[in-house]
């Protein structure tokens, strides 16, 4: 099975036959208007799969199920560095549930990963994970400002690196575009390569521009506002519990 509509179709014929979406704080069954806080459901299993355009833009389906509510069901979500809008404790509900259970993957550990070749980054077979990967980040900003990503919109980004653990991404914003208030599941570094941003939590507020980067540790909600339009490399490392 390599498809998401391909596991949902099985995970509906094993009992999970309830369309989950996520609210600020909980789960949300909108057919019934059930609404399952993190302490009354539990995951199951959960899958992963590389996003097409990029495989910064992945996905989780996730089988969930709640004794409380009498109830089985699925829930698909994006598998990036952010969960804008979400509470940290639904956060690390699912995160934490997650590394409690069984993990099963459409991907090998440890293997080369490459993206797939589409129609806004048709060069394709360029390889995310291997022993040593060689990245050129001048040419992914110049790439980032040439897609229609970047014309359409305030942003662009784009994954250089992701492995077990780490992610590398390079992400573009224009002048004004803000990231608003959201929370990172592991501990993160911002190093500016352009520009001037603004990065802010609640104690604290900091400029950075060309050259200068920060660190932030897990979960501390966060802001980032480009006062000048900007790129920057994010980095996630993501450690789960009890390593």
């Amino acid at each position: 099975m390599k498809t998401v509509s391909e596991i949902l179709d099985r995970l509906k014929k094993e009992g999970y036959s309830v369309d989950f979406n996520l609210a600020d704080n909980c789960l949300v069954c909108h057919g019934n208007s059930l609404k399952i806080s993190p302490d009354e459901f539990i995951v199951d299993k959960h899958y992963r799969f590389e996003g097409i355009s990029d495989p910064g833009d992945a996905a989780v389906v996730y089988a969930i199920s709640s004794t409380k509510h009498d109830v089985k069901g699925t829930l698909v979500d994006g598998y990036g560095i952010y969960s804008d809008g979400l509470t940290h404790e639904l956060i690390q509900a699912l995160h934490q549930k997650v590394y409690a259970s069984p993990e099963i993957t459409t991907e090998s550990v440890p293997q080369q990963k490459f993206n797939e070749a589409t129609p806004q980054r048709p060069e394709g077979e360029r390889p995310l994970d291997a022993p040593l990967v060689k990245m050129d980040l001048n040419a992914f900003r110049k790439q980032i400002k040439e897609e229609q990503a970047w014309h359409n919109s305030d942003r662009n980004s784009i994954t250089i690196f992701k492995t077990n653990g780490m992610r590398l991404v390079l992400i573009g914003l224009h002048q004004g575009a803000e990231m608003k208030t959201h929370t990172a599941r592991g501990i993160i570094s911002v190093q500016v390569l352009e520009g001037q941003i603004k990065f802010t939590t609640e104690q604290q507020t900091s400029e950075l521009g060309e050259g200068q980067m920060l660190t932030l540790h897990t979960g501390i909600p966060h802001s980032v506002l480009a006062l000048k339009e900007s790129v920057f490399l994010l980095t996630l490392a993501i450690s789960k519990p009890g390593k």
